[in-house]
């Protein structure tokens, strides 16, 4: 094996910052997708005014079973469209009948997903490759982003897959018989990621990645790591030992569910809801079928691009669930899920982007909703919000089925300018966030510290939420708030905006810079494990932020494996958490770390 890096180089520029650097590139590479984003009519209301349930997925979900003709020329086609295509319109769903499969290399580009259809991932083999590389941009994998793989058995050709991504590409329900490669062909630079209920036979070799959450999963072995890595439930992660190296592990996750999936019963299709579980250990299926309840699909309603927020909401009330086909939606006005137990599932990254101003999602205070697997853009006009769980002053007790946002990403710029004032609110208690990424947008167009102005990544207003596999960059006052009672985290990702122009215009009072993670003032219990934040201010590099974290000091706010990094000496930390920690200094990305606070 080659030495494992053991971080960024001072002579060379920043993991991350290589984003701005290259970003143009990316925007001149996106293209039109493959398949036309329009696709047939819905079926039209029944006689009585019912919308149907059910139905065709639509053009951009393509389904294979072993006996399809030419699998690896249409994964080929698919992928040759959406390699570079960053901030294009394609949106695709490739989707495998369970069965087994020979000889195929599934390279996943942007807005595409890859998942089986049997109930377990051992139901759908692929002797060959699910990979994720960094060809197209010079190596560097920390702009692969809005992708993912689910629900698949693979047997590596060589016996170790590669998954070279950064934030937004999560890897569920997946075994590895052999084992996983996280870093990019050359050892470039990388900056993920999240794997959840996956089973991984060999050894986990992160090696250049800079940071990873792995969640309720199996490893037969895990080695290096750089900043930041967090395992929660895993069986044979690493033992704890941050800082050195910076392994965060927790034995269990207090409260988890897996994320809705689609499966063929037969010859229908059905969505999985897993159930809740507590103090989780290792993956759901591993046993055999995995716990929980299904839905068939004639109980949603199979949207396609091009349809509006009114019949999308008619749908709802009419108690049908969502399943968002790939493609962009445009919305002039919430989605309103106000039904108990209300199933939101996107399908390729389906993009939902609100309209002069309008919030694209509001949840109702109710028990057991589940949102995953979709991409929410800011629109030009600014949005006081764009996701909200719950409204102000939620105080309901959903403890016993809780609400969960998976896979749910939200996007401000990049792909054109974009605004909103706080991307996520969450109100309703007991929520869960189980990977999310929230951001700013530091390349592509529309992109300035007030063209696409972000002032709030997520706020945290009610009780008892956790957050698994947090992620929050750039924005352009605090990246998370939390005022909400008993509040965790588990691993946390940040980059503090890098376009500031100026001090003056991150001046926090008498406070240098605005926290990346702040606790409120009146909150008296909340602990946090495994949480990083980085400051690459390239506009002004003589910027000091004071801290990464700010948080009330009482015995009962708790934090554990705290990191700041000054990404090649562009703007300093003067403390890691309030006024504990040493300052970062120099140009040598080097973490400065608290182990336990208090």
């Amino acid at each position: 094996m080659p030495p494992a890096p053991t971080g960024p180089s001072s002579s060379g520029p920043s993991p991350l910052a290589r984003r701005t650097m290259l970003g143009a590139m990316a925007a001149a590479a996106a293209a039109p997708g493959l398949l036309a984003l329009s696709s047939p009519a819905q079926a039209a209301p029944d006689a009585a005014g019912a919308l149907p349930g059910g139905g065709d997925l639509g053009p951009n979900v393509i389904v294979f079973d072993p006996s399809t003709p030419g699998i690896q020329a249409r994964l080929d086609q698919v992928f040759a469209r959406q390699e570079s295509a960053q901030f294009g319109t394609g949106r695709y769903a490739l989707l495998f009948k369970p069965g087994t499969y020979h000889g195929l290399n599934a390279q996943l580009g942007f807005y595409t997903s890859i998942a089986g259809l049997g109930l377990s991932p051992d139901d759908t083999t692929i002797n060959g490759d699910v990979t994720v590389d960094a060809g197209w941009f010079s190596g560097n994998a920390t702009q692969n982003f809005w992708r993912s793989a689910e629900n698949l058995a693979l047997n590596p050709v060589n016996g170790t897959n590669r998954w070279a991504v950064a934030q937004a590409a999560p890897f569920r329900r997946m075994h590895v018989r052999g084992g996983l490669n996280l870093a990019p062909n050359g050892y470039g630079w990388a900056s993920g990621g999240y794997i959840a209920d996956s089973k991984i036979d060999g050894t986990v070799g992160p090696y250049s990645q800079q940071q990873w959450y792995t969640r309720d999963s199996s490893v037969g072995g895990w080695t290096n790591a750089v900043w930041n890595m967090v395992f929660s439930g895993v069986q044979g992660a690493p033992a704890q030992s941050f800082p050195n190296p910076p392994y965060t592990t927790l034995d269990t996750t207090p409260v988890s569910r897996e994320k809705p999936f689609l499966y063929l019963d037969g010859n229908n299709y059905r969505v999985f809801l897993p159930e809740k579980r507590t103090n989780a250990r290792g993956t759901t299926w591993g046993n055999g079928t995995p716990r929980g309840t299904s839905l068939p699909l004639t109980q949603f309603y199979v949207a396609r691009p091009g349809v509006t927020a009114a019949t999308l909401n008619a749908a709802l009330e009419q108690g049908l669930h969502l399943l968002l086909t790939p493609g962009i939606y445009h919305l002039d006005q919430p989605v309103q899920v106000r039904r108990a137990n209300t199933v939101v599932l996107g399908l390729g990254y389906a993009t939902l982007i609100p309209d002069n101003g309008v919030t694209a999602v509001r949840v109702a205070d109710v028990d057991g909703v589940r949102l995953a697997g979709f991409l929410i853009d800011a629109g030009p006009v600014n949005s006081p919000t764009l996701l909200e769980v719950g409204p102000a002053g939620a105080s309901a007790d959903h403890s016993a089925n809780p609400t969960t946002v998976q896979d749910v990403f939200i996007r401000i710029g990049g792909a054109g300018a974009g605004r909103a004032t706080t991307s996520m609110v969450i109100n309703s208690r007991h929520t869960i966030v189980d990977h999310t990424w929230i951001w700013r947008a530091d390349h592509g167009t529309g992109v300035g510290w007030e063209t696409n102005r972000a002032d709030y990544g997520i706020r945290v207003n009610g009780d008892d939420v956790l957050a698994t596999g947090l992620f929050v960059e750039h924005f352009n006052k605090y990246d998370v708030q939390w005022y909400g009672q008993r509040g965790r985290t588990i691993f946390f990702q940040n980059e503090k905006a890098y376009d500031a122009p100026n001090q003056a215009a991150i001046q926090n009072g008498s406070v240098k810079g605005y926290a990346a993670y702040k606790v409120g003032d009146s909150v008296t219990t909340h602990e946090g494990w495994g949480l990083g934040s980085y400051c690459y201010y390239n506009v002004d590099p003589t910027i000091v932020q004071h801290h990464g974290f700010a948080a009330p000091n009482r015995p009962g706010v708790r934090f554990h494996d705290l990191l700041v990094v000054s990404l090649g000496g562009n703007g300093q930390y003067e403390r890691v958490i309030n006024d504990t920690g040493s300052p970062t200094s120099g140009t040598s990305t080097v973490p400065s770390t608290v182990v336990s606070y208090p």
